[in-house]
């Protein structure tokens, strides 16, 4: 099968699974872009989660764009981020033109009411694959563990989101250039 179809079908299967936005859809995308298709590594899955926090918009999106760069080019990220964004922009379509005129559907409010409860079963699920290959890809990482746990106490004082990032890659750097 065609490499540029496969990235189509892979991320509109992402699409069209990711409600409850990027957190809910990482095991999803890692499920299909490590585990079924193997173009990630779980590792390079991170660095990629890592990077597409650091970019502006939707983490799903900015995993397609990066996945699809890597495999195929520029035309491979095209074709992933439009696989991507397609379905999810027909769903909201469609149940825009219901709640924009007025009308409950039951059908969509009992949806939503039985997603809630799966979409935090799975940022939980990812949230942990997640930590387990940060902190522990082989053995464990001190400097990780040292950038987890500070991260914790900082983000948890009030400390900015851009000074804590500055500060976990200026110790990943300085750890890296030590050991």
């Amino acid at each position: 099968m065609n490499i540029l179809f496969q990235l189509w079908l892979a991320f509109m299967r992402i699409g069209a699974l990711s409600f409850g936005g990027g957190y809910a859809a990482l095991p999803v995308i890692q499920e299909l872009i490590v585990n079924t298709y193997g173009w990630l590594t779980a590792n390079q899955m991170i660095d990629v989660v890592t990077i597409s926090q650091m970019t502006p918009g939707p983490i799903a999106i900015n995993v397609a764009t990066f996945v699809g760069t890597k495999i195929a080019g520029l035309p491979g990220a095209i074709i992933a981020t439009f696989g991507n964004v397609i379905p999810q922009t027909l769903i909201m379509m469609i149940l825009g033109h219901f709640i924009f005129r007025g009308k409950r559907l039951a059908l969509v409010d009992a949806v939503l009411k039985g997603l809630r409860p799966g979409v935090v079963g799975l940022i939980i699920a990812a949230t942990i694959a997640i930590t387990q290959t940060a902190l522990f890809p082989q053995s464990i990482q001190p400097i990780a563990i040292v950038c987890f746990g500070l991260g914790i106490v900082l983000y948890s004082k009030g400390m900015d989101m851009m000074v804590l990032i500055g500060l976990a890659a200026l110790i990943g750097i300085i750890g890296a250039w030590i050991i």
